[in-house]
Parts: C-alpha cells; sequence; structure tokens
C-alpha cells in the first residue's frame, strides 16, 4: 500500500451487509414445518417464526423485550423537575449571596431591601417574577438570576427545537434576537399554510436565513411540521406528566425565559398551530417517572420522544395490524433507540421474510390463505428424509440405505463416487474427468484420483405400490405422535418422488372415516376431536390402491397407535364403540385377508403399549404374513423407511 492509500471503515447501512452470513432458510422452512404440522396455519407458523427468530437470529420477542427494558429504564431513572430544581438552587444561591451583600450596609435602602427579599413568594417562580425588576447589588446573586434567564429561555427553546440549548450558551442580546425573530417568521409560515396558501417560496426564504437552527433540513413545509410536531407533543406529554404544582411553576417560569415574556409567547403561539396541523399527534397522554435522576426541560422532551418511539416501535414489531411487513418497521429509529445490532437483527428478519415468499415456499390458496408450495413440501420431506438416513446409518454402521438403483438397470445417469458406493464405475466419464483435471494443470501424463470417478446410476428392475396408512384420532395427538407421523409420511413421500419414481404411493388417514390425501393436505391437517380408529376403512382404500397396479409389489404400512373401534357400514356411515366390537375386529380382518390374497403383508407401527393392542397387531401379522415393530417417537421415521425398502425388494 503507498503512502496515499487510505481507507475508511464504518456501518454499513445501504442495503443488506454484503459480509453478512447468508441465511439458512432450511431452519427456517423446517421451523415453519413443525408448526404446520402440529396444526399451525402456514400464515401462523411464519408469524412465529419471525416472532420467536432462529438459533442464530433473534427474533420480534427479543426485539420487542429490549424495547420494553429499554422504556423501563427511562421512566424509572429520573425525574421531570430537573428545571425547577436547577433554577431553585440557582435562586437560593442568589439570595443568600445579596443578603450577604447587604448585611454590612446600615443604610435604610439596605433594610428596604433585606425586607423586599423576605417578602418574596415561597414558590420559585414567584419569587423568581417579583425579582425580574430588582437591583442586585452581589454580583454573585446578578449573575445566578441572570443564569436563571438564560437557562430559562435555553430549556424552552430546547424543548421545542432539538440541539438550541447547545447553540444559545452564552447567548447574546444578538443571539435572543435571531430566535425571536426566527419564531416570528416561523409562526407566519405555519399560520400561512393552515390556511392553505402556497408556501412553497415562503419555506425556501425561511430556511436560507433560518436554516441553521434546523439541522434537520426538512425538504418542505410538511416535513417541517412533522418534525416540530413531533416535538411539541412530546413537550405537551412531558408537562401533562408532571404535578399540577410543578405544572404551575414551569408555565410561569417560561414568562422570564431570557427575560423576553414575548419568547414564551412564540412558544404559545407554535404550540398552537401545530397542534391545529398535526391533532393525530399525542398530545393528550402522560408517564409516570419514578427515577432520581432529575431531567432538564430539554432532556425531558427529548425522554418522552424516545417514549413515544419506543410505543410506536412497540407497534411495528407486534405486526398485529392488518397487511403488516417487517418492511414497516423504521430501522433508523430502532437503531436510535436500541442501536446498530438491533437494525441489523431486524434488516435480518425482514430479509427472511422476503427471501421465504421470494423463493416460493408459500402460494395462496383459493380462499386467499397462506399455503405451502409444493416446493416447500419437497425440502421439508428432504429434511425429514435426510434425518431418517442419518439414523439408519448410525443405527448399522451403513451408508445411505436409500440409494437409487441397486441391483438394477443403467438410467444413463451418473453421479460422482462417495465413499460407501457399489454401483459400478461410468468408465468413460471417470476417464474423461482425469484428463480434463491433468490438462488444466499442465500436465503431460494422465493420473486418477478418487475426485475423478464417477459412478452409473440405476434403477430398480421392479416397482412397487405402496399404501401408506396414519392413524390420525386424537390420541395421536394427545401422545406427541401427531407430528412424528407426519415427518414420517413426509419422508416417504420425498423418498419415493425422487429415488423410486415408478413406485405408486397412497397416503390414507383413518380416524373415524378413512380418507386418501395428498402430502400437502396429510402436512396442513389440524388435530379433530373424534372417537374412533376406523382401519377398516383404510384397508379397504388401500386394496382398492393395490388392485390399480396388479404388476407392483404390494407394500401395506400401518402406523397406529389403538386397535379398531370403527369400522363402515354398508351404507358408508361408520360404527363406533369402546370397548372394540367383535363385528368391528371381524371386518377389520377380513380386510387383512383380503390384501393378503392380493400378496400384501401388512406391516404394523405400534405407538402404543396397551396388551389389547399388541394381541391386535399380532394377530394381523399373522394373517398377512407381514411384521409389528414398536419403534419410539424418534425411531419411527427410520422404521418405516426400512421396512418399505425390505419390502420393496421381496
Amino acid at each position: 500500500m503507498t503512502a496515499g492509500d487510505r481507507y475508511s471503515y464504518g456501518p454499513y447501512h445501504d442495503g443488506p451487509d454484503p459480509l453478512a452470513p447468508p441465511l439458512d432458510l432450511r431452519e427456517a422452512l423446517a421451523d415453519i414445518g413443525r408448526e404446520v404440522m402440529e396444526g399451525s396455519s402456514p400464515r401462523s407458523a411464519l408469524e412465529e417464526l419471525l416472532r420467536r427468530g432462529t438459533k442464530d437470529l433473534p427474533g420480534l420477542e427479543e426485539l420487542t423485550r429490549r424495547l420494553w427494558q429499554r422504556r423501563a429504564e427511562i421512566s424509572r431513572s429520573h425525574r421531570l423537575d430537573g428545571t425547577l430544581q436547577q433554577v431553585r438552587e440557582l435562586l437560593d444561591q442568589a439570595l443568600e449571596a445579596e443578603r450577604r451583600a447587604l448585611f454590612p450596609d446600615p443604610s435604610d435602602d439596605a433594610r428596604f431591601a433585606e425586607m423586599r427579599l423576605d417578602a418574596l413568594p415561597s414558590g420559585t417562580a414567584g419569587a423568581v417574577s417579583e425579582l425580574s425588576e430588582y437591583e442586585w447589588r452581589s454580583e454573585t446573586g446578578r449573575e445566578n438570576y441572570r443564569k436563571i434567564r438564560d437557562l430559562l429561555g435555553e430549556e424552552l427553546l430546547e424543548s421545542r427545537f432539538q440541539g438550541m440549548k447547545q447553540a444559545l450558551q452564552n447567548a447574546t442580546p444578538q443571539d435572543v434576537e435571531r430566535v425571536r425573530r426566527m419564531m416570528s417568521d416561523l409562526n407566519d409560515l405555519l399560520a400561512a399554510h393552515g390556511r392553505g396558501e402556497d408556501t412553497g417560496q415562503q419555506f425556501a426564504d425561511f430556511m436560507a436565513e433560518h436554516g441553521e437552527f434546523f439541522p434537520e433540513n426538512p425538504r418542505d413545509t410538511e416535513e417541517l411540521i412533522d418534525t416540530l410536531a413531533a416535538r411539541a407533543a412530546a413537550a405537551q406529554r412531558m408537562m401533562n406528566s408532571m404535578s399540577d404544582q410543578q405544572r404551575a411553576e414551569l408555565n410561569e417560569l417560561m414568562g422570564q425565559a431570557f427575560g423576553d415574556p414575548a419568547i414564551a409567547q412564540q412558544i404559545a403561539g407554535l404550540d398552537a398551530n401545530l397542534r391545529a396541523l398535526r391533532p393525530g399527534q399525542d398530545w393528550e397522554s402522560g408517564r409516570r417517572f419514578r427515577g432520581q435522576d432529575p431531567l432538564g426541560m430539554g432532556e425531558a422532551v427529548q425522554a418522552m420522544q424516545d417514549l413515544g418511539e419506543l410505543d410506536e416501535l412497540a407497534a411495528q414489531l407486534a405486526q398485529s395490524y392488518p397487511g403488516a411487513r417487517l418492511e414497516d418497521i423504521d430501522l433508523e429509529m430502532l437503531e436510535r433507540q436500541l442501536g446498530a445490532d438491533a437494525r441489523v437483527d431486524a434488516a435480518r428478519l425482514a430479509e427472511l421474510e422476503r427471501e421465504l415468499r421470494r423463493q416460493g415456499l408459500f402460494d395462496r390458496a383459493p380462499d386467499g390463505s397462506l399455503r405451502l408450495t409444493p416446493k416447500a413440501l419437497r425440502r421439508l420431506g428432504e429434511v425429514a428424509l435426510r434425518d431418517i438416513v442419518g439414523q439408519l446409518r448410525s443405527r448399522k454402521g451403513q451408508r445411505e440405505t436409500a440409494r437409487a438403483g441397486a441391483a438394477g438397470e443403467p438410467t444413463g445417469a451418473s453421479r460422482p463416487w462417495q465413499f460407501g458406493d457399489t454401483e459400478p464405475w461410468d468408465v468413460s466419464r471417470t476417464v474423461r474427468n482425469a484428463v480434463l483435471r491433468s490438462a488444466s494443470t499442465g500436465s503431460r501424463t494422465v493420473t486418477l484420483d478418487v475426485a475423478d470417478v464417477e459412478i452409473a446410476e440405476t434403477e430398480q428392475r421392479s416397482r412397487a405400490v405402496v399404501a401408506l396408512c396414519v392413524d390420525t384420532s386424537w390420541s395421536m395427538v394427545q401422545d406427541g405422535r401427531w407430528v412424528p407421523m407426519k415427518r414420517t409420511a413426509l419422508a416417504l413421500q420425498h423418498l419415493i418422488s425422487t429415488r423410486f419414481r415408478s413406485d405408486a404411493l397412497s397416503l390414507i388417514t383413518f380416524g373415524r372415516h378413512a380418507g386418501t390425501v395428498e402430502i400437502g393436505e396429510l402436512t396442513a391437517l389440524e388435530p379433530v376431536w373424534e372417537q374412533g380408529t376406523n382401519l377398516h376403512h383404510a384397508l379397504l382404500l388401500a386394496g382398492r390402491h393395490l388392485r390399480r397396479h396388479p404388476d407392483a409389489v404390494p407394500v401395506v404400512l400401518v402406523v397406529t397407535d389403538g386397535e379398531p373401534t370403527a369400522h363402515l357400514e354398508a351404507d358408508g356411515t361408520a360404527y363406533f364403540n369402546w370397548p372394540p366390537d367383535r363385528r368391528t375386529l371381524a371386518m377389520t380382518m377380513v380386510q387383512v385377508d383380503s390384501l393378503a390374497k392380493l400378496g400384501a403383508s401388512i406391516s404394523v407401527f405400534m405407538l402404543g403399549a396397551e396388551p389389547r393392542l399388541a394381541a391386535f397387531v399380532d394377530l394381523v401379522a399373522r394373517r398377512s404374513g407381514g411384521r409389528v415393530v414398536a419403534p419410539d417417537l424418534d425411531g419411527l421415521g427410520t422404521a418405516v423407511v426400512s421396512d418399505y425398502l425390505r419390502g420393496r425388494r421381496r
């Protein structure tokens, strides 16, 4: 780097941070999928994700907590009588110095001055007002009284114009005259605007002459009004928050600002104009301050503005109004109140919401509600299947069981070799990879590397027809089996749709009645309180599905946590009884036998430990040549997928 090269670094605010890590949509989608499978709508699931956040990203709930924490810090740390306290202290010092100066003087004038000081009102405002014409003998008294007037002027103007207090420190009479002229011109501008006049040129002239008083640099009269009205309304809320005595004292003291009553009159006129132009501002409410740190008027108004912004941000973060989007959050306001980290977190949440919508993971149902798209369902199925494959590997110490095309016919496609693959090499592609790699390095010889190896993908010669029957009775919800059941169905559907596309899968749910559903319907299926486990109806639908594919290997998988308590009558109604009726059990076994005649063995995944259930599923397995598996909830998906793979290889 040359001596002339210089670099500066600072916060990045122009759009998303280019150095920020990419958003992990997989984790977000998995969270949404879990909420949907538990019965939430996709919209509610998305809102819950944004409210709670992710592992690496705080959500709206955490940002709101920090807002309320800051709100509590402001109201519990401060009180509003700082200006009154400062004036009282300066006044007491002035009176003490004046009495010391009068005491040695034996003249009648000195005694009269002492009597006048003794007769001052007890209230601070009354005493300051009475001393407006007093001829001070002590330099300290004279200086302190001037400080009182300057302080009142600075605080009064700071309460309406942020930064004015610093600008007017050690103000000269000429400075005060400039402020008075600015206030007069400002009120003329606002009055003209209130009458509906075109104030464009008047605004430009005003800013050319008085722009130094407005660091916000408003672009037009409306922006100027917005800025001033927010501050004036906060000042009024500050006054509303004081006790009646404090408010009366402060109102009276304002007439002594810079020793010129015209300043307070101009402020009163300004407030009246702003209140008429912005009636929607909060002019009426107040706050309770319980702290010990006294705030001056300007600081108190800033505290009220901060509290107002915190309330506004809380409403934005709540997202409870129609059409709410995270883009509505005022990031600059959030940074002012909670710092740059909060701004980054909110921006990342908005980006997460935007990306979930942009990538087509949600679409609109005919009724206008949000729903998961097939793309989102595929991603959920991929995650569920990956988890199951991981369990298979850890349980058996083998590679992925759900591989494509073991001992099958070539598909013409190939893929890079991975550890554990046993498929034949695609020799031509492997050699081609080695040649290209060697040539890219400038080597004159060709060497073979593991990274060059590709294997030929194959497909199974046989196809299977699969019926997955899942229990959707209330006990599945009550005992925490609802989501594992749905994840299992997602994983199986994803495996078949991506690896065994020729297989025909039917998803069948059974409660009081049974029905065939698509994976999206099953994923979004909400729990319903109903009694009945109609396995008879489910097996009837499974048989119809198997008969449509007579050339395929039949695989029937049943996930249930209870013995049959309902069956389908001839007229289509469901008969229910508890304990199970003998006729229900008999009609269910008829369907078991019917499936056995089609060559289907039924695998039952038992999610309960009741002896009657165990006896029943054991009978089903013996009659159909199937088997019974009693997995824990974490192992349900692994058990079902393993049994499907075993069944289709028969």
